[in-house]
């Protein structure tokens, strides 16, 4: 990976954090994105004082608000002449209904219009790259989402549990669909179930909910480390033998099964105009 320019969003905790410090090992130039300023100086010193990885730069933003997205992608784009790999890793889960700075649900703002909008305001640096690998992770926990994204747009019809699964259904959806319109190009995409990780996602909640969902995963007996969630990961960021796939999604380094909705091509076009319109690019060139 040296000469390498990887983007990692929520990059200070978790799958990405641990993404991150594999990445730096493996002598990648990193740009880490998160919201807290502290944990990103503290990770660029360790990357540093560990793996000499003297590329390593911090900025700082929030996923679920537009502005700061545009924001981030003129400040990685005036940094970067290319992106090797972009990985869309930020997620929040809210048991309460909230609305981002936009106006938007801020599930559906953070997990999914934040990374479509900075894939596609970055995606001329994906293309000026030899090859160029965009990733992103979902859940298992599309698997029982429907597809009916406006639904939990408003407080009286808001589920938690039915938010966070269809945001990650429509991870999925995004990156099945970029592959198909970036097919013949020398980008590629893919998506990744990470599995269950102990991570702080939910601590915002506070601790007892946080709790829950740790506790969930042990009593399965699939509870695994961030360093371990951040494997396949790093394989599809790195590995040669993922060189040229593309629109698959992957878990534990294989390529697995999505569920039906997911490979909806129909119901991906119509995410695919909703989010150009919810991010306001529709008189943008895109793919497709």
């Amino acid at each position: 990976m040296k000469g390498k320019t990887c983007v990692i969003t929520g990059a200070t905790s978790g799958i990405g954090r641990a993404s991150a410090l594999e990445l730096g090992r493996l002598q990648a130039d990193l740009i880490l994105v998160g919201r807290n300023e502290r944990r990103g100086a503290e990770l660029v010193r360790r990357l540093q004082r560990d793996h000499s990885c003297a590329n390593a730069h911090f900025m700082r933003a929030d996923l679920s608000v537009q502005r700061e997205v545009r924001e981030l992608a003129v400040a990685i784009r005036n940094r970067c002449a290319r992106i090797d790999v972009l990985i869309n890793n930020a997620g929040a889960r809210f048991d309460a209904f909230r609305q981002s700075a936009d106006h938007i649900e801020s599930t559906f703002a953070t997990n999914h219009l934040g990374h479509f909008l900075l894939t596609l305001l970055l995606l001329d640096k994906l293309q000026a790259a030899e090859s160029a690998r965009v990733i992103t992770v979902a859940s298992g926990a599309h698997g029982g989402a429907r597809g009916d994204f406006e639904r939990f747009f408003r407080a009286e019809n808001y589920d938690r549990k039915a938010a966070y699964g269809n945001s990650k259904l429509a991870n999925l959806m995004f990156a099945y669909e970029l592959a198909r319109r970036l097919r013949g190009t020398k980008i590629t995409s893919n998506a990744v179930d990470p599995g269950g990780v102990a991570t702080n996602l939910g601590r915002n909640n506070g601790f007892m909910s946080w709790m829950r969902h740790i506790g969930y995963y042990a009593l399965k007996r699939e509870l695994i480390s961030s360093r371990k969630g951040a494997e396949t990961i790093v394989f599809l960021a790195s590995s040669p033998v993922a060189e040229g796939i593309s629109g698959k999604y992957f878990f534990r380094k294989r390529e697995v099964p999505s569920s039906l909705i997911s490979q909806d091509e129909d119901a991906a076009r119509r995410l695919w105009e909703s989010s150009l319109h919810m991010t306001g690019l529709d008189d943008r060139p895109v793919p497709g």
